[in-house]
């Protein structure tokens, strides 16, 4: 519940919370300083965002790690974290807004900067049993509707949040019965801890997911992911 409350208050008033402290609830609660930063209304510092990447490379990067179970995604993080850090090729820049128009309300301006933090666009995201349409809505004016609830438990797990976190932020009551619609966190997790990869690393990382997933390559991509939220171990 403590937790709950801590992300309830940087959610409605974070900007009372000094960037620094901010930072520092971040490490205490197990999420990336950016993403709280963002929750908090404060700005994400340059060396916190990712470096510029091909976008191409970057969805074809998302898809195939869909395709990893729980076993095979600890293994690819284990991986990801196992790759030097090198300096970006190019002055930084930051990452465009993933949305066609400037959010509108607070949980779009949250939802557009948590996918911008992972270098994504909309087009990037895996598959998540949502429309285009509908995402790019949510990141230019997501307001309470009696769709929240499935929408949050969609775009959750791409991000790397459990659903309670999630729904604190969000101010929305959650439920345990409530399960991610396709993905669990363990999938956000991987494409959080490649935050820093170049291209080339991308490339690379979506290499090692075919090989520990065996996925079938049919030569096109199709927008489906296999996703393993029903064998999920945070979830009985």
């Amino acid at each position: 519940m403590e937790r709950a409350i801590i992300l309830s208050s940087l959610a409605a008033s974070g900007t009372d919370t000094t960037p620094q402290r901010v930072t520092e609830r971040a490490a205490e609660l197990g999420i990336p300083a950016a993403d709280l930063l963002v929750v908090a209304g404060h700005p994400v510092p340059a060396e916190l965002l990712p470096p510029k990447r091909d976008a191409e490379v970057m969805r074809q990067f998302a898809y195939r790690v869909s395709y990893c179970d729980h076993s095979r995604l600890a293994a690819l993080e284990a991986f990801v974290r196992s790759l030097p850090r090198v300096a970006a090729p190019e002055p930084f820049v930051q990452p465009v807004w993933p949305g066609r128009r400037p959010a509108e309300t607070r949980l779009a301006a949250v939802l557009g900067a948590l996918i911008r933090n992972r270098g994504f666009g909309i087009r990037e995201l895996p598959f998540m049993g949502l429309s285009l349409s509908t995402l790019h809505g949510m990141v230019w004016r997501w307001d309470a509707s009696p769709h929240r609830k499935q929408q949050l438990s969609a775009v959750a797990g791409p991000l790397g949040w459990t659903l309670p976190d999630l729904f604190a932020v969000a101010d929305e009551p959650y439920s345990a019965e409530l399960r991610p619609l396709l993905h669990c966190h363990h999938v956000g997790r991987v494409f959080a801890t490649a935050v820093p990869l170049t291209t080339a690393q991308l490339i690379e990382t979506a290499e090692e997911a075919d090989r520990l997933s065996v996925r079938e390559d049919h030569g096109v991509w199709q927008p489906v992911s296999q996703g393993f939220a029903e064998e999920c171990p945070d979830f009985p």
